[in-house]
């Protein structure tokens, strides 16, 4: 059974809400990337242009840039049809062949806002195709604009497409951050190729770290996901300590928990799930069993019979019978027969079977309620299911010698003593029962 439910990539985590229109439009995302919009983008990549390649890029016309403007205000007005009508017109007057490339470009980059913005995705990557598909436009609006291109088609779930798209990105590109890594990582995901996943995330996680800078939380759990995928316990461990250091969660305690239990590191994993029971963390009732499991198998049965007993008295821990079985089992193994009686009732009252009812009647020997005793284990016996019949019939002779019922008790050890199992005890305690019965009778002759 898989420990982790593993995290979803989901259109909203590829693609942020809104586009900026810039000159060219920047996602959410490529801001998270540490992408500007355009006016601040061109200064920076054009100083890397410079060892690159160098492009002579045509001019925007003072009457083209008013026009643009124009558009762009009403886009951000959220007057889209009027912002499209204004391009419409650009294009049409004249024709395409009246705007230069780069003009184009910028035409066609707007087109992508409006589109974007009405989630019309395959309209917006069409555009934004154009935007690219222009010559000598300036190398950072290419660049930005390929980065917008891959994310589209994340958007749109076509992974091999947008895992070109970012290789071509990546190639234009002298110093990818760490976000890009990230999304390539993303992108392999979806495609189960697990390792070239694995591999882009521990770059992004690696370059954050040399800058002394937190990764983010997403990334780990990209990772660890990966990790214990590959069956690499060590580092799902240690990428889920590093989780808890920094982005403490109920979820992460648990998972933990889990994992050195797959270590077989019985204390630490005890340690994890307490911690998180301590703060209150464990609400579901599933998890609070489970830390009682762990408290069992430590030997503490007082604190597993408290945790039972908080969890099945508020709700927390559904109100069935097996719940109160652990909890009647955990107050009986802390001497505390007392809390083990009520709970062990509930338990047999919810049971189908007679099991319970003869599991409760040897608490209630314990408890010295004799008469108790005797109703339960016969109550279990004629129900069924009992699983050694042979040792509750011996409980049942106690309970019937106790109260000087010592033909039922004889009886009762007889038909234990049909099974091999408890042959011997039920012929002492047969043998023990006649030697009081002479040694009464002589007393009494005496």
């Amino acid at each position: 059974m898989k420990l982790f439910r593993h995290q979803t990539w989901t259109r909203a985590a590829l693609l942020a809400v809104p586009v900026l229109a810039t000159q060219v439009a920047v996602t959410q995302l490529q801001r998270d990337a540490g992408y500007a919009p355009f006016t601040a983008a061109v200064a920076q990549e054009e100083k890397k242009a410079d060892t690159r390649e160098t492009r002579r890029t045509p001019a925007l016309r003072n009457k083209v840039y008013e026009k643009l403007a124009e558009a762009q205000a009403a886009a951000e007005a959220k007057d889209l049809a009027g912002a499209k009508k204004i391009l419409d017109g650009m294009v049409a007057a004249g024709g395409k062949k009246a705007l230069n490339s780069y003009e184009l470009a910028n035409v066609y980059n707007l087109y992508a806002f409006i589109y974007y913005t009405q989630e019309n995705y395959p309209q917006a990557l069409k555009a934004y195709e154009n935007v690219v598909a222009q010559p000598d436009i300036p190398l950072a609006m290419e660049i930005n604009t390929r980065y917008t291109i891959a994310q589209l088609y994340f958007v749109q779930e076509d992974w091999d497409r947008g895992i070109d798209a970012l290789l071509k990105w990546f190639d234009m590109t002298e110093s990818p951050n760490a976000a890009a890594y990230v999304l390539l990582a993303q992108g392999y995901y979806q495609k189960k190729d697990y390792n070239r996943a694995l591999t882009n995330v521990e770059k992004a996680i690696s370059m954050y770290n040399e800058k002394g800078k937190l990764p983010k939380e997403q990334w780990y759990n990209l990772a660890r996901f990966l990790y214990f995928e590959k069956n690499d316990i060590p580092n799902t461990v240690d990428t889920l300590e590093i989780l808890l250091q920094h982005y403490p969660k109920k979820q992460y305690w648990v998972q933990l928990s889990h994992m050195y239990g797959e270590q077989k590191k019985e204390t630490d994993q005890l340690g994890a799930m307490e911690t998180a029971y301590v703060q209150g963390m464990l609400d579901k009732g599933s998890e609070q069993v489970t830390m009682a499991y762990l408290y069992l198998n430590a030997d503490v049965p007082y604190k597993a019979a408290t945790v039972m007993d908080k969890g099945l008295n508020d709700g927390s821990i559904d109100d069935k019978s097996k719940n109160w079985e652990i909890a009647g089992s955990a107050w009986r193994q802390s001497q505390e027969t007392d809390k083990a009686i009520p709970a062990m009732e509930k338990a047999a009252a919810k049971s189908e079977t007679g099991e319970l009812y003869a599991r409760l009647g040897n608490i209630y020997l314990d408890g010295d309620q004799n008469e108790k005793a005797i109703t339960a284990i016969n109550r279990g016996l004629n129900r069924g299911g009992v699983k050694r019949p042979d040792t509750a019939r011996l409980v049942l002779g106690m309970a019937y010698f106790n109260t000087k019922q010592y033909d039922n008790a004889r009886k009762a050890f007889q038909a234990a003593a049909r099974d091999e199992r408890s042959e011997k005890y039920a012929r002492q305690w047969i043998r023990y029962m006649d030697s009081e019965l002479e040694r009464q009778k002589a007393m009494a002759e005496g």
